[in-house]
Order: C-alpha cells, then sequence, then structure tokens
C-alpha cells in the first residue's frame, strides 16, 4: 500500500515526528511532500497519483473533485479533529473513507487555558513587555482565580477537563451546553445568557458549525461585565471578531486570550492580536509532543485496520466506503 503524507518538512516535524512517520512506514510506502507551501487541489491530485491512501494535515482540503480525479484513492484520513474542509458528501459518492483523528490534544488546551487565565488575571505579558521596552510596568491589582467565576461555552472534553482542574483552585465553575446534561455536582448548568454576564472568565471550546457561527457576537459581549474577559481556544469561526474589537478598544470587557482566529490555518488575526488588552498565540494549543503523537499514532492505527481490511476508528462514512480495496 501507498500512503501520501501531505505535512510539508515544517509541519511534518512539528505535527506528525519522527517516531510515528517510522511506524507508518513500516506498514506502508510512504509518500513525503516536501514543498514549503500546503496542497491546493489540483497539486494535491498530482502528489496523490498512484497512491491508496492520503494522511492529511489540518491546512490540506480534501474538496469534492479530488476524489474523482484519484480513482485508486481508498480513503482520506485527517490527522486532526476538523473535518470541515474535506467533502464528505463528495468523498461518500465516490466510495472514499473519510477519517479524523481523536482528540489526543485535550490535556495540552487545557494547560493553555490555565495559562491564559492567569496572564489576563496577573499582566504577566504586559509586564513583560514594559520591562523589554525599558518601561516600568504600571502596578495593577489582580485577580485570583480562587474565588473567581469560570464560564465555560460548551461542555466537551476539554471544557470538562478544564471543568475538573478550576474547582480545586477555589473557581466556581459554570457550563453552558444545550447538547449535554451535567452530571458533576460542582459544576452549575446554566443559559447562554447567564453564563455570559455571570462569569468573570468566558472560555470558548464550543463546537464550530452553523449553528455556533458568530455565537459570540455584539449581543454576547455586551452581556459581559467591564471587568470580565473572553479566552477562545476553539475556532475563530465562532466569534464576530469586529464586535470583539469593539469591546475590546471600547473598554467593555477587561481583555481577550486566543489562540485560534480568522486568519488562515485558524490562526489568530492580526488586528486582534495587536490589541494591547489581548494575549495571542499562533494556534498552538495542541502543539506538545504528546498531544501530536497522539493524533498522529491515531492515523497510523488507522492504516493498520485498513490494511487488515477493518473499518478504523475516527471513519465518518463507512456505510459508504465501496473502495475497500484489494
Amino acid at each position: 500500500m501507498k500512503v501520501l503524507l501531505t505535512h510539508t518538512p515544517h509541519s511534518r516535524e512539528h505535527y506528525y515526528g519522527p517516531r510515528a512517520l517510522a511506524a507508518l512506514d513500516g506498514l506502508a510506502e510512504v509518500v513525503l511532500y516536501e514543498g514549503d507551501d500546503p496542497l491546493d487541489a489540483a497539486a494535491l491530485v498530482a502528489a496523490a497519483h498512484g497512491v491508496d491512501l492520503v494522511i492529511a494535515d489540518r491546512a490540506t482540503a480534501g474538496p469534492a473533485g479530488i476524489f474523482s480525479d484519484l480513482p485508486q484513492l481508498r480513503a482520506f484520513l485527517r490527522c486532526a479533529v476538523d473535518i470541515r474542509t474535506i467533502d464528505v458528501a463528495a468523498a461518500s459518492r465516490a466510495g472514499v473513507l473519510v477519517t479524523h483523528a481523536a482528540p489526543g490534544f485535550v490535556a495540552a488546551v487545557t494547560e493553555l487555558a490555565l495559562g491564559f487565565m492567569v496572564d489576563l488575571s496577573r499582566g504577566i505579558s504586559r509586564a513583560v513587555l514594559d520591562y523589554r521596552a525599558g518601561r516600568m510596568p504600571e502596578v495593577r491589582m489582580g485577580r485570583q482565580l480562587a474565588g473567581s467565576r469560570l464560564g465555560i461555552v460548551g461542555y466537551g472534553a476539554i471544557g470538562r477537563n478544564l471543568a475538573a482542574l478550576a474547582v480545586p483552585l477555589g473557581m466556581e465553575v459554570l457550563v453552558c451546553d444545550p447538547h449535554v446534561t451535567v452530571g458533576d455536582p460542582r459544576v452549575r448548568q446554566v443559559g447562554f445568557e447567564t453564563l455570559m454576564a455571570d462569569a468573570d472568565f468566558v472560555v470558548c471550546l464550543a463546537v464550530a458549525n452553523a449553528e455556533t457561527e458568530n455565537l459570540i457576537d455584539a449581543a454576547a459581549l455586551g452581556r459581559m461585565r467591564r471587568d470580565a474577559v473572553f479566552i477562545n481556544l476553539s475556532r475563530g469561526n465562532l466569534v464576530d471578531e469586529a464586535a470583539l474589537a469593539v469591546a475590546l478598544t471600547e473598554g467593555r470587557i477587561a481583555g481577550a486570550a486566543m489562540d485560534v482566529g480568522r486568519a488562515p490555518d485558524q490562526m489568530p488575526s492580526p488586528d486582534l492580536a495587536r490589541l494591547p488588552n489581548v494575549v495571542a498565540t499562533p494556534h498552538i494549543g495542541g502543539l506538545t509532543p504528546p498531544a501530536i503523537e497522539a493524533q498522529a499514532f491515531d492515523t497510523v492505527a488507522q492504516v493498520r485496520a485498513i490494511l487488515a481490511g477493518e473499518v478504523p476508528r475516527g471513519a465518518v462514512n463507512a456505510e459508504s466506503w465501496s473502495r475497500r480495496g484489494r
């Protein structure tokens, strides 16, 4: 079996890793992409000529046309959770299996959320920048996490993990998720409007879909207190960035932190990231060796299952998989 790994050399080093690559190489003939820029549709078709499986990084889309242009392709494996840039319907019509990786980044993203909360509360980044510029930082009163109220929008794996860590820190935890019933008695489930109005820290961890597009809009931000802060670790699609910019520049909320945004590859938007009351990181929430290896090795396990004639874990259209191959 021949497998194309679409990661650029830099992305391969940071988002796949040598151990997973060696394991993959032990299962199949691996074709490595050596370009510097993500593959567009035409380049992907050219690179995947003659391969059975594509393992795609998060920057490589799977548009409809590639599945008909690659008649030998059996499966399109995303080395990430988000498959919104893969045309699953088109893949299904062509009989191509689509999979995603398991969320191996829960601990890493949770820890970044805690780091954002501490930074926004104590002005760490602000003080560091002032000292480096030769200025004496303004001495401001901080906020303790203990005794503060954390509002989590979206109670998935990361939300549950964050809540479990916040409670022992002495935080009151509010959760809003209409699709989940919270069973933890230490966590209070509330409506969206109540959470936005009552939380000191609003952490956005909801799934990005049509229902949550621009969930954090001017009305939602308008419910927040002036001393509250907003943190986005989900996707940029959930935030009306123009409304957030207004809230930040006019002091309607105290600050924001973001690891994602509407810039390419879900990076924070530069216009927001440069604001003085914003802490931003370049989509590195899941960028730790354990997190990256977990997802990379998940794709290795999927290849192993396909070789054995099995439906791999993470398959999203197994009922349409007719190109099972030899």
